[in-house]
């Protein structure tokens, strides 16, 4: 990259891998990793910054194939300045970068219900983009408001409703930076709701491959399934249900499984490529199409180049 970038008060990175900071620990450089010290040093630099550079918001990378080319982009990370968690009355306010566990058990302590997020791996950021959600629990139900700072440097408090949220997607504008998010909460007593977190956990672990390398469930459950992420909707059809019927449980490619403990897993089973897992995923997708005439749809988000 040839442009000169603006100097700001954070960490900016040239080159940078990005392998070792996702779940599945594959993928090329960055031409740049931003690490903001702050709002007011992000949104300076990015209103400084040249129109023409793309920029990619990554939160924790554990929703995240970085392709084995790496990123032609200033990819910004967001750390320690946007991880607080506070609470007041019945409303949680959480930085970005905050983990979606540690926002559900400080809220559970406070007697705030949010604990659909203590399973939810990855951080806030995240979790309102993609409309995070399980056990019939959504973002799109408790959020109020999110705080981004715009592509070129403006800072944003947009409602929840201007997002448009629907089941795993957001319309939140390109190159915009989540920064924080305000949810509305219901209220319950911390045991009961530490209790109701521990059984959660129990549940996930005794389904889901944890100890693994993964990026959580691979594919969205098919369209008409959950299809808007409202607790009423149908859950019938599953994602690992239609894996499992073309057969594709356990199947590998290079160092990429199909998780044998759950279906709709992807795992990194030991020195996968991006590509081994991207094309592993593409052939649980054309072997689900050949065999129900099913259509997956990515859950994982794909980025960079092959």
């Amino acid at each position: 990259m040839t442009q000169t970038l603006p100097t700001p008060r954070g960490t900016l990175t040239p080159n940078r891998t990005l392998a070792d900071l996702t779940w599945l620990r594959v993928g090329g450089p960055a031409d740049w990793l931003f690490q903001p010290a702050d709002e007011d040093d992000l949104a300076s630099f990015l209103a400084a910054l040249s129109p023409e550079i793309a920029v990619f918001p990554m939160g924790v990378g554990s929703n995240l194939i970085v392709r084995d080319g790496g990123l032609r982009a200033v990819v910004i990370r967001l750390g320690r300045g946007f991880n607080g968690i506070a609470t007041e009355g019945t409303t949680v306010t959480a930085g970005a970068a905050a983990l979606d566990a540690h926002v559900a058990r400080k809220a559970a302590e406070a007697g705030l219900d949010l604990t659909f997020l203590r399973t939810i791996p990855g951080s806030i950021g995240g979790a309102v983009r993609m409309n995070a959600g399980c056990y019939g629990s959504y973002v799109a139900d408790v959020l109020e408001m999110v705080r981004v700072v715009m592509r070129d440097g403006r800072v944003v408090d947009m409602p929840a409703a201007a997002l448009n949220l629907r089941y795993r997607q957001s319309d939140l504008p390109e190159g915009a930076v989540v920064v924080s998010a305000t949810f509305r909460a219901g209220q319950g007593a911390p045991d009961a709701l530490q209790q109701r977190m521990e059984d959660q956990i129990a549940k996930r672990d005794a389904s889901q491959p944890t100890k693994e390398r993964s990026a959580g469930s691979t594919f969205r459950n098919p369209v008409g399934h959950s299809s808007t992420g409202r607790a009423d909707d149908s859950h019938e059809l599953k994602a690992w249900k239609v894996i499992d019927d073309a057969g594709m449980r356990g199947a590998t490619l290079g160092g990429a499984q199909m998780s044998p403990m759950h279906s709709n897993f992807l795992i990194n089973a030991g020195g996968a490529t991006a590509a081994d897992l991207e094309n592993l995923g593409e052939d649980v997708r054309k072997k689900v199409f050949q065999t129900s005439g099913i259509t997956l749809e990515w859950e994982i988000m794909r980025v960079g180049e092959a």
